[in-house]
């Protein structure tokens, strides 16, 4: 029986329709099989030897002489930190010139590596450039929001297949995340209390969604999910900036984010995904309102004209099917 289901942060409304659903082994089923990928591709502009192709690396990471990870400024990048971030009026419209720093964080020299198929040292190798790059980013005055994220495959938007992530400092604050923070920051000034942390102990109790629990992170699917597999990664611990995290939280969330993708990977025969680590505006500063936390997003199905047009989305899996599904997956 379809069921609408309200998420507990932004109020929105979701349509879970199961009736309509695959099983969760038939979303594997019908992935598109990804080629295989050599360990070095010579043409590749991110693989070693051709460093030349990258603009000099912003932060590198070296072991025996040789790069583990590394950041370059983005050589195609929407914006452009020389600019000014000035608003400008154009008649009644406004406009800025397209002031930012954006970024690619390449995850290793092996050109057929991906973070689900690395172990936790090289995850944490890339965790820590994260960690890194977003404090020094948060550093420029005229920034004011940080997103990290990474494209897994076309459906998920990426261009080049050398495993990589990308950061992107805006001077801007768009209206759908100053949207979400004023939904928990009313939250928090009616109860005194993170609503995200509420939504956490909430799962916690119910257990039906919890996919893993470790001493310092919990892996979940949303009870209001917008599609199947969405997939949140939480720190138990509050903080709204990812650059708050601790090393005893690094180790583990390496070892996390590691094990949930390698699940994904294998469960789900390593469809395409979005990661997104969301933190709070750096012009916010470190919040008792905000908490920082990781998206995986699995492009398993795509909205189509009702989705567009009410912004209500429909999801054809139970979230506790897919958590279910997830936690019996076995990897090592």
């Amino acid at each position: 029986m379809p069921q609408f289901r309200q998420n507990f942060i932004t109020k929105e409304w979701v349509i879970i329709a199961p009736e309509r659903s695959k099983r969760p082994d038939q979303f594997a089923k019908t992935a598109e099989k990804r080629k295989e990928r050599p360990a070095h591709d010579p043409k590749c502009p991110f693989c070693p030897g051709n460093e030349n192709q990258t603009p000099a690396p912003l932060y590198t990471k070296e072991s025996a002489g040789e790069w583990l990870v590394r950041s370059v400024p983005n050589k195609f990048a929407a914006v452009n930190p020389e600019l000014s971030p000035v608003r400008k009026d154009v008649g009644k419209f406004l406009s800025a010139d397209g002031f930012g720093r954006a970024e690619v964080i390449i995850e290793s020299p092996r050109h057929d590596a991906t973070l689900a198929t690395m172990s936790a040292a090289e995850v944490r190798s890339v965790l820590e450039c994260y960690k890194s790059r977003y404090s020094d980013l948060a550093r420029d005055g005229k920034v004011d929001m940080i997103t990290i994220f990474r494209n897994h495959g076309a459906r998920a938007g990426t261009s080049l297949e050398h495993p990589h992530s990308q950061i992107i400092a805006t001077p801007i604050v768009p209206p759908h995340v100053r949207q979400l923070t004023q939904y928990a920051i009313l939250y928090h000034d009616t109860y005194g209390q993170c609503p995200h942390c509420v939504m956490l102990e909430e799962e916690l109790k119910q257990k039906e969604r919890i996919i893993y629990e470790g001493k310092h992170f919990v892996v979940f699917s949303l009870f209001a999910s917008h599609t199947p597999f969405e997939t949140r990664i939480i720190p138990k611990r509050h903080f709204s900036r990812f650059d708050s995290i601790s090393g005893e939280e690094m180790d583990e969330l390496s070892e996390v984010l590691r094990v949930t993708l390698k699940k994904i990977y294998v469960g789900l025969a390593d469809p395409d995904y979005n990661l997104v680590v969301t933190s709070s505006p750096i012009s916010d500063g470190e919040v008792h309102y905000d908490h920082c936390r990781l998206v995986i997003v699995p492009r398993l199905t795509t909205p189509a004209g009702f989705e567009i047009g009410s912004g209500i989305f429909i999801n054809i899996m139970l979230p506790e099917e897919c958590s279910k599904f997830l936690r019996e997956v076995k990897v090592d």
